[in-house]
Order: structure tokens, then C-alpha cells, then sequence
């Protein structure tokens, strides 16, 4: 479970078992979790987070787009390799 981006307390994680699913990224803070498509992005599953949280993760997410994007292809090739 690599973190691969903190911001305002949030981190930005990917599955391993979870690399044969279309791009996206899961995302916690306090205990919370919640899970966005990378493309296009949207809102996988909310878990407990507030519709104030999920908007602000997904400015994030907007503003790191291209990062995020070539993390999950950067992990999917680890996969593919090993």
C-alpha cells in the first residue's frame, strides 16, 4: 500500500490487489477512507467522509491529477515486471 501523496493531512494511496481496476486512488484521513476514479475523475465510494471533505479531496486530486496518473502506471509496471 504505497502512499504516494500527503497533502492537508490527507494521504493518497493505491491497492496492490487493486491494480487490475481501471486508475484510481484511495484516500484517508482520520480513520476515514474514500476511493476516486483517476480517469475520468469521480467519486468511487465516499465511506464516511463529508461531502465539505470530498470536495476538497477532489480539488486535490484536480491539482495532482498528472501525478497521480503516472504513480498508478508506475505501480501497475512494478506489477507487471516482478
Amino acid at each position: 500500500m504505497p502512499v504516494v501523496l500527503r497533502v492537508k493531512g490527507y494521504k493518497f494511496w493505491f491497492y496492490e490487489a487493486d491494480l487490475d481496476e481501471p486508475p484510481h486512488v484511495h484516500v484517508g484521513k482520520a480513520g476515514q477512507e474514500a476511493k476516486f476514479w483517476l480517469k475520468p475523475v469521480e467519486l468511487a465510494r465516499a465511506g464516511r467522509l463529508k461531502p465539505v471533505d470530498l470536495q476538497e479531496i477532489r480539488r486535490i486530486i484536480d491539482d495532482n491529477h498528472a501525478f497521480l496518473v503516472r504513480a498508478w502506471e508506475k505501480e501497475q509496471s512494478k506489477r507487471a515486471d516482478g
